[in-house]
């Protein structure tokens, strides 16, 4: 296949680019400043630009564009910005696959969709939650609806588990040096998957052509924060004792804190499960060994 790929330089970005060269495909990428390499062509979401030949005989399209959601608190301006980075991008290219008969669009979504789900197990025919991931997931989704005949794909992802990157990147050297804990009271479910499933997923609805709609990319077997905390501890050989309190997390980042720290999203992966496809890290403690 021709693949062309919008955040291609992020965690899952470059990873993804790796597995579908060394899988023999062609890979293309969209940057949004001088093109300074084969196979890379500029393009401007804002303006609605894009390279003469990106899409030049295109099977597919993975859009992974977005702004990190953490640290900081979410402001009126921060929450535009979230939005923005998401919906622009997605729009433009969903209007570019259509006009250039590109028979898959994959999309990047998350598992905020769901809202706080508490001990309520949830698959892709789960409806949207509340709070503004919930929202924000929602207006992402939404915006891949000018693709025209292209088979789409929503990826509702979560928590990717990478030393190089993402939330865990973050959290490791903390739990290294014994500072870990669990977040509130740690029952919030967290919906986890490893960087190589998370790819591996990737490649599987690019190339399985009864794959639509939303897909939860997440690990079978979701975990509270409390187990996860212990999980992380065990793996690095190190105690994590320690607890942050739900209301420092609200007074310090506001709404962030909440849904980000707080909230939790039993999910599961269904639609991938039906497909057929097959997690090398199907436990939590074998992702973190990966990881």
């Amino acid at each position: 296949m021709r693949v062309l790929i919008a955040g291609a330089s992020g965690l899952i970005g470059s990873a993804l680019g790796e597995r579908l060269r060394r899988d023999g495909h062609e890979v293309r990428r969209l940057v949004r400043r001088e093109a300074r390499e084969g196979g890379e062509f500029r393009w401007d979401p804002p303006s609605g630009t894009v390279a003469s030949g990106a899409f030049e005989g295109v099977d597919a399209v993975v859009n992974l564009c977005g702004r990190a959601l953490f640290p900081g608190r979410w402001s009126a301006m921060r929450k535009q910005q979230l939005t923005d980075s998401r919906v622009e991008p997605t729009e433009v290219l969903a209007e570019a696959v259509a006009e250039h008969g590109v028979g898959v669009f994959v999309n990047a979504s998350a598992v905020g969709y769901y809202g706080h789900t508490h001990e309520s197990i949830v698959d892709e025919a789960a409806p949207r939650g509340r709070g503004f991931l919930a929202e924000l997931c929602e207006a992402w989704e939404a915006a891949t609806a000018g693709a025209g005949d292209a088979r789409v794909v929503k990826l509702r992802t979560g928590l990717v588990l990478s030393a190089e990157g993402g939330l865990y990147g973050t959290l490791r050297p903390l739990f290294s040096l014994g500072l870990g804990g669990r977040l509130g009271h740690g029952r919030q479910y967290m919906a986890w998957i490893s960087l190589e499933d998370e790819i591996g997923a990737i490649v599987h609805v690019l190339t399985h052509d009864d794959v639509s709609g939303p897909v939860n990319l997440s690990g079978p077997a979701p975990v509270t924060n409390a187990e996860f905390t212990r999980a992380v501890g065990r793996a690095l050989h190190r105690p994590a004792p320690w607890r942050v309190p739900g209301i420092a997390l609200k007074a310090a980042l506001g709404q962030a804190g909440e849904e980000m720290a707080l909230f939790g999203q039993r999910a599961v992966p269904a639609a991938l499960e039906r497909s057929g496809y097959a997690f090398r890290h199907r436990t939590l403690d074998s992702a973190l060994a990966a990881a």
